[in-house]
């Protein structure tokens, strides 16, 4: 599979303005900071389609981007302390009505930094998925902060923390690119299994 021209289509802040689309819907989730904004773009191969912010708790809306076979959909971050408690539970109600249309929600991949072991959050998020019978992947990402021998380390470590085959952990970099071949062959196995 092959992305190109991916493109940004529109932000929602409320459950009325979210996306609908006959395209399966890719969502990234994870806690502030985890490198959503860098994934996307490591995806598109383009620098600024999705933006980066060096303060964590820049996306507060649902981000949805066209990647031609499917819809990406970028959720806000979570776990950011530096925000109010009523700006938490406005971002905690958009995730939950977002995944309240789980029947259009194909994947999601759940974003986790490598060199941090997985915080209270990640694990609710985690129960949450595997509550709502949602597919899932966990993407470490900022792998290129590691060596080798340290990645497969904290790959292993992490698929035990979140109680998973280590399969279903993708160590990526958004600087160095490793990894993006196989989310790239991820997505396809999810385009091909929900246009089965």
């Amino acid at each position: 599979m092959e992305i190109k021209n991916a493109k940004f289509i529109t932000s929602a802040a409320t459950e009325a303005q979210f996306l609908h689309s006959e395209k399966p819907v890719i969502a990234v989730c994870g806690k502030s900071n985890s490198g959503k904004s860098t994934l996307i773009n490591l995806l598109a191969n383009r620098k600024g389609l999705a933006k980066t912010g060096s303060s964590p708790g820049r996306t507060r809306l649902v981000n949805y981007f066209d990647f031609g076979e499917f819809i990406l959909a970028d959720l806000p971050g979570y776990g950011y302390a530096a925000v109010s408690k009523g700006e938490k539970e406005k971002w905690a109600k958009t995730l939950d009505a977002f995944f309240a249309c789980k029947e259009e929600i194909a994947h999601v991949f759940v974003l986790s930094d490598i060199r941090r072991d997985p915080s209270e959050d990640d694990l609710q998020m985690l129960s949450f998925l595997n509550y709502h019978i949602l597919p899932f992947t966990v993407v470490a990402t900022k792998s290129d902060k590691l060596s080798r021998m340290r990645r497969k380390e904290r790959v292993r470590k992490l698929a035990q923390s979140f109680g998973l085959g280590e399969g279903n952990v993708i160590a990526v970099s958004g600087l160095s690119g490793e990894g993006k071949e196989e989310l790239v062959a991820k997505i396809g196995a999810v385009l091909l299994r929900d246009n089965g």
